[in-house]
């Protein structure tokens, strides 16, 4: 597939660097040649010096013959320009990044109106992530299929509790029925794992059920299911804009500690005595003493900084708070995070990146069904992918034990008719069933490259 990316901010090398390794070829627009140059170097892909906005650039870059246009600078006025142009180049499709709190509420009227495919807004999606994180205080992670019928939670297997040595086949059979173990994290190693896996202290695994199903299971090993009230902010940018919106329709208690002060003050007057807003450097542990931290169920750490969050995190975590939530851009440090005992992560390029590759996938080939969510987890080791199939697929009307699927792909769920379906060997797929399948296997675009016969 042929995609041009217009920007090399921190989404656009991200992108470059995980589209380039999904086999697709990959033109870099930049304004600084530097720049240009460095992603050049760390990238299988070509790059063109400009503007994206520029027709004479887009021309040399290839768009009449392009899949995919996406804007990423860090103007969305150049991203929402460049991509009307790129369109009526000839791009099949037009993606733009905006940013600005004044576009979010009419971006479905700038889009429809300019005729731009998507408009992608990460802060915004970041804050929906950590709304959905909310709702499950005791879980690493949270995803959601199907409008959130089927939720995929990640949890650290208690020691002590029965999940202690139990092989996956006893848990379905005497524990529940209704809720599946898909992924195993292990030290450094990650599994899908089969009825004859045994876990352990200290694993780390993703389950997936209905949201009742899964508060019963956290019951089930001594955890208590109580509701985020309040919420201690650090950091007052465009995330925490998004996201203080989210939470004052659920009527939480907000507090936001900003260390400059005109965001403190538009916050202040954005929201009004919905929220405290405190003029104030959230690095100072004592800082925190004085505004109460530990009085509040949940911190969210979400300044430009990444040490800062972490240590802020970290001391969240010691002072027992239940839910704890950083921001983390520079992926690298994932690897290590393991050690500080932090909990969910959120990066937004990344869940800019999985949109817009879903997205790609999508195009790629869409004759035996489309892709409806994707989720890339356990660090791009494992995709949770759901599937919506239609009438041209080659697996239709097989029960699934002839199917032969092949290594490390799981089937979790079939929705039909908006019912929840729990698959066994006689369980056969039909057109229009939503499938949500678990996989290690890359570049999995179509529901047919499950199974390995009718290819």
């Amino acid at each position: 597939m042929k995609i041009i990316v217009a920007g090399s901010g921190k989404v656009g090398e991200f992108l470059c660097k995980d589209l380039s390794t999904e086999g697709n070829d990959i033109t870099l627009i930049e304004k600084d040649l530097k720049i240009l140059e460095r992603v050049l170097s760390l990238c299988d892909i070509k790059g063109i010096e400009g503007n994206g906005a520029d027709p004479r650039i887009l021309e040399d870059a290839g768009v009449k013959y392009t899949d995919i246009f996406m804007g990423v600078t860090h103007s969305d006025e150049v991203n929402i320009i460049s991509s009307v142009i790129a369109k009526k180049m000839g791009a099949k499709l037009a993606i733009a990044r905006v940013r600005n709190p004044e576009y979010a509420s009419r971006m479905e009227f700038i889009s429809s109106a300019l005729e731009i495919d998507i408009m992608i807004n990460p802060e915004r999606e970041a804050a929906a992530f950590m709304m959905k994180n909310l709702e499950f205080p005791n879980a690493l992670a949270v995803e959601t299929f199907s409008d959130n019928k089927v939720n995929l939670v990640k949890l650290l297997v208690p020691e002590g509790t029965y999940l202690d040595g139990l092989k996956l086949s006893e848990f379905k059979i005497n524990y529940f029925s209704d809720i599946l173990v898909c992924i195993v994290e292990r030290g450094e190693s990650v599994y899908v794992p089969t009825g004859n896996f045994i876990l352990k202290a200290n694993d780390k695994i993703y389950v997936t059920g209905t949201k009742s199903n899964l508060f019963e299971f956290y019951r089930s090993v001594g955890q208590k299911i109580e509701k985020i009230k309040s919420v201690f902010i650090t950091g007052g940018g465009r995330i925490a804009y998004y996201l203080i919106g989210l939470l004052i329709e659920k009527k939480l208690e907000i507090k936001v500690i900003e260390p400059d002060f005109a965001i403190a003050r538009k916050l202040s007057e954005a929201y009004g005595e919905n929220i405290e807003v405190i003029y104030g450097n959230a690095s100072d542990k004592e800082f925190l003493d004085e505004e109460g931290i530990s009085k509040y169920d949940s911190c969210i750490s979400l300044s430009d900084v990444d040490n800062e969050n972490m240590v802020i995190s970290m001391y969240a975590n010691k002072l027992g708070i239940k839910k704890i939530m950083t921001r983390i851009d520079d992926t690298g440090l994932l690897s290590i995070l393991g050690l500080v005992g932090l909990q969910t992560i959120i990066t937004p390029k990344q869940l800019i990146a999985d949109k817009i590759i879903k997205i790609a996938r999508s195009k790629i080939d869409s004759r035996s069904g489309n892709i409806e969510t994707l989720y890339r987890l356990s660090e791009n080791r494992v995709e949770a992918i759901e599937f919506k199939i239609n009438e041209n697929s080659k697996i239709l009307n097989t029960p699934l034990k002839d199917l032969n699927l092949k290594k490390d792909i799981l089937i979790l769920y079939l929705i039909r008719n908006k019912q929840i379906i729990f698959p066994n060997g006689s369980t056969e797929l039909k057109a229009n069933d939503s499938v949500i399948v678990i996989t290690t296997q890359k570049f999995l675009d179509e529901i047919d490259q499950i199974s390995i016969i009718n290819r």
